[in-house]
């Protein structure tokens, strides 16, 4: 479902794929070739909310803000299943996974991956290029190569999944 809120209606691009049971509401922009995956809820109600191009919102993830404070996802970001954003900053090619909640004014650097299961707390910066991880989150390591590669090939395969389901007629 996508509702406008006082006369303010998302933007999502047309070749975007938002599966079934999403809710977007109000001041929402969502880039091309972005997939938001079955029982997403992005709200826009209270502050905008920007997710760029190719960035992928699994399955049963919360979007939400706190007043005059925008929620921002950059390009080629992966959120997993299950997680909650809150007027953050997600920056480039980031992967946040199941289960972890990022509150306002944490910022995620570039090619930064947050564990599953973790939590970063107000305002926390965490590294571009770094493996974060627990309740608080705390970095632990640089990335490597393998996983460098590994959150490329999440990414690129949720971004031909969201432009295959976009194409094929539910049953």
């Amino acid at each position: 479902m996508i509702y406008p809120y006082h006369e303010i209606k998302p933007t999502i691009a047309k070749s975007a794929f938002i599966a079934d049971y999403v809710t977007i509401s109000g001041d929402v922009e969502i880039g091309e070739e972005s997939s938001i995956w079955f029982n997403t809820v992005i709200r826009g109600d209270v502050a905008p909310t920007k997710i760029g191009n190719k960035v992928n919102v699994q399955d049963n993830s919360i979007l939400h803000q706190s007043p005059n404070n925008t929620l921002i996802l950059e390009d080629e970001v992966t959120v997993g299943h299950g997680v909650i954003l809150h007027s953050c900053k997600i920056r480039k090619k980031a992967l946040i996974g199941m289960g972890s909640i990022i509150l306002d004014n944490a910022e995620i650097g570039e090619g930064a991956f947050i564990g599953a299961g973790s939590l970063v707390p107000q305002g926390k910066v965490i590294p571009p290029n770094t493996l974060a991880f627990g309740r608080p989150a705390k970095v632990i390591r640089e990335l490597n190569e393998h996983d460098i590669s590994e959150m490329k090939r999440i990414s690129r395969e949720y971004a031909e999944k969201g432009q295959y389901y976009k194409s094929i007629k539910p049953i």
